[in-house]
């Protein structure tokens, strides 16, 4: 805590304590267009007479299979990093950092090895589209990360932070208007650049302040990388004979940054894209070492000083806080605000109670859960709700409210303890089947006691004869929104991956199976599902024995995915899109599934929908 103290005191001065000082950043980016890779990517990685002191790569359509949309793993992942390594400048040595991949979007950072040791605070994020994350081939990736002191941020975007350094790569899909494929040759043959450049989408709107506001890029003197016959420097010969275009693009916003080049590499003919980098020498501050340890010296002096001679505090501006109404997945914040009325900065941070193995119950966040404050200084947390499949069970049934307690501590100060409360709106979301076949009333309606009896493990045998009403077939709600998709979606384009009022109720369904605490088929029998894939009898054996309520509920779902396999020629659905969504909700595994697991459960799920068993 000391030193962290030291070091923001130190960095409220940071222009004395640093110096700028220059090094060179490789960009680069490749749309391969679903190829693997067919020939060294040398003449791309290593024209540079000196090796850059970072390699940031970019791809885009690094898989276009079927498998790529729905699973995490593709062996393209393995096979375009293996030839990245093996191209980097032989003049130096490199280290891997992060790598990040959504789909067919992938970034790679490297630095080299004397160089890693700077390297701080790398995160990874992705953007991606379509259902639960499930779907989709256009978005973004990026990697942050500090290196000395300056933050930089690269971005590598597929297109449909404060920080010190943006770099942007990607195939941003921008084109060439105004003017047809002939024209567009004719001043390509002409090098003519400056002039096509003119026609640019992407430079057009950046002079309008449309897009990428504040961002710079190079002079592009090199012809466009897009659209090539694969394995050629041919143009477009296919039908759509496409226009060419500068769709790969190299972009950065910040200060003390000067491109050394900006061109594309002929050379390699794998895609029908050409491949573009950059290298850019950038300003980074780095410490000056002298002037930071006198200024250490300095602060710490001071510091000792003053937490001889003052103990800090601070001044809640809620002591409590009441979250109404609280619902599935549904957000909920305040803000607690925090302000240092003591004579030190204090250093602040939510601490577990005894017995308790984090700060907080599951569904309740703290943004940040620790902190800084300087004298007379404030600072606003965020306190969040949010109930998801996991906390949702115990919520539903009662056995857990929304209730706790937040123990904020101050270092070398006192304790304040912040109640949390609210009110739960139980959901079908999170409620086992057996419990929703047992309901005939909203859930919302039902006494709690009533409730908690329903989401035990097993009722007992004086239970059950106590129940004289017999359960239902399905859940109700599970009939709702299956009833409304066979009514009003079944003939429907792509009724399931998308946004809109019965693609709506087909996300719920989805929601709704994976909310379920016990999947359709019961973890106990999913090792069973795995061994009997590949035996349509068995499967169907298999799901014999499932509790009666749970067996309806599968043949229930089963039956339709099949009417809407009788109209594929209008929905445009077909087996393996079906098994791929399903299979992964309704044979969940009880541990972490791997990508052979997976496909194990697909084709137990098509027997059902090939078949007219069940």
């Amino acid at each position: 805590m000391f030193k962290q103290t030291v070091i923001v005191f130190i960095s409220l001065v940071p222009n004395s304590l640093h110096s700028p000082f220059c090094f060179s950043f490789f960009l680069g980016t490749y749309n391969v267009n679903g190829q693997p890779p067919k020939e060294s990517l040398s003449p791309w990685l290593s024209h540079t007479p000196n090796p850059p002191d970072m390699y940031c790569v970019g791809f885009q359509e690094l898989d276009l299979s079927k498998e790529a949309f729905f699973f995490n793993d593709t062996p393209k992942e393995m096979e375009w990093t293996k030839a990245v390594t093996e191209a980097l400048h032989p003049d130096a040595k490199y280290a891997l950092v992060k790598l990040v991949r959504l789909v067919g979007i992938m970034l790679i950072f490297y630095v080299k090895k004397e160089h890693a040791e700077f390297i701080s605070d790398v995160e990874a994020e992705t953007v991606g589209t379509g259902i639960m994350g499930r779907m989709g081939n256009k978005g973004a990736v990026a990697i942050r990360f500090r290196f000395h002191n300056s933050d930089i941020c690269v971005v590598n975007s597929h297109l449909a932070c404060y920080v010190f350094v943006i770099l942007w790569i990607g195939d941003l899909n921008y084109r060439i208007s105004d003017l047809d494929a002939d024209n567009v040759k004719e001043l390509i043959s002409k090098k003519e650049f400056e002039t096509l450049h003119s026609y640019d989408q992407l430079k057009r709107q950046i002079d309008e302040e449309a897009v990428f506001v504040g961002f710079v890029e190079g002079e592009i003197d090199f012809q466009p990388t897009y659209k090539y016959d694969t394995g050629s420097d041919l143009w477009d010969t296919s039908e759509k004979c496409r226009v060419p275009a500068w769709c790969d693009r190299i972009l950065w916003r910040g200060k003390n940054i000067k491109q050394q080049h900006y061109q594309s590499h002929m050379a390699l003919k794998t895609s029908d894209h050409k491949p573009v980098s950059s290298l850019l020498v950038a300003g980074i501050k780095r410490i000056n070492t002298e002037a930071y340890k006198k200024t250490f010296e300095e602060i710490v002096r001071n510091i000792d000083k003053m937490e001889n001679e003052c103990i800090p505090s601070v001044t809640l501006a809620k002591q409590e806080f009441h979250f109404k109404d609280v619902k599935y997945m549904q957000h909920q914040a305040a803000t607690l605000s925090l302000f240092n009325d003591g004579q030190v900065p204090c250093q602040f941070e939510f601490i577990q109670k005894p017995n308790e193995s984090t700060y907080c119950k599951p569904w309740l966040t703290a943004n940040p859960p620790k902190g800084f404050i300087a004298q007379g200084g404030s600072v606003e947390i965020e306190l969040e709700v949010f109930v998801n499949r996991s906390t949702a069970p115990d919520l539903n049934s009662g056995k857990e409210q929304i209730e706790d307690i937040l123990v904020l501590h101050l270092e070398r100060g006192k304790d304040y303890f912040i109640p949390v409360t609210g009110n739960y709106l139980p959901s079908c979301y999170g409620t086992s089947i057996h419990s929703l076949c047992h309901m005939r009333e909203p859930i919302q309606d039902m006494p709690q006691e009533t409730l908690r009896k329903l989401v035990s493990v097993e009722m007992s045998v004086k239970e059950n004869a106590a129940n004289t009403e017999k359960p239902l077939d399905i859940p109700k709600e599970l009939w709702m929104m299956v009833d409304h998709l066979f009514r009003n979606a079944i003939k429907q384009v792509s009724c399931l991956p998308f946004a809109g009022s019965n693609h709506s109720v087909a996300e719920a369904l989805l929601l709704f199976l994976d909310a379920l605490p016990e999947p359709v088929v019961p973890f106990s029998f999913y090792q069973q599902c795995l061994e009997s894939c590949s035996n349509a009898s068995q499967c169907e054996k298999t799901i014999s024995m499932l509790p009666q309520c749970h067996q309806n509920v599968f043949n229930y779902l089963a039956a339709f995915l099949r009417e809407l396999l009788k109209n594929s020629a209008v929905n445009r659905l077909d087996v393996n899109i079906l098994a791929t969504i399903f299979a992964s909700l309704l044979l969940r595994s009880p541990t972490k599934q791997d990508l052979a697991e997976k496909r194990k459960t697909q084709e137990f799920f098509q027997h059902f929908l090939t078949q007219g068993s069940t």
